[in-house]
């Protein structure tokens, strides 16, 4: 049977990621989760981002719904939630849609210099 994509549920995947200034990390951050749940210093070396910058996006998605957790401290690991986990075909698609933005702006870039 098909999960079914709750209208609201894709609102928010489309404000968190595709809305917000943060969205390219918090898209970053859901991709590390869906190939294996870890801590916020183990996303930290993976994503070579700040323990904090980790810290402030994963506390964003697990507010609104798109991470959930276990454990405590240090040792704290994060998972996808099961909202996101049924709709993780949309999430593609948005993240699709802003790798794709990325590497126009890039090519931009390059073509300024």
């Amino acid at each position: 049977m098909k999960p079914t994509r709750t209208k609201y549920f894709t609102h928010i995947i489309q404000w968190m990621i595709g809305g917000t200034r943060g969205g390219l990390n918090r898209a970053r951050l859901i991709n590390a989760l869906n190939e294996s749940p870890q801590n916020a210093n183990q996303l930290s070396q993976e994503l070579n981002l700040d323990y904090s910058t980790i810290r402030h996006h994963i506390e964003a998605l697990e507010k609104n719904g798109l991470v959930t957790s276990l454990g405590d401290g240090y040792g704290k690991m994060y998972f996808l939630s099961e909202n996101l986990l049924d709709n993780y075909g949309f999430f593609e698609e948005i993240w699709e849609k802003i790798g794709n933005k990325k590497k126009k702006r890039d090519e931009e870039n390059r073509i300024d210099e």
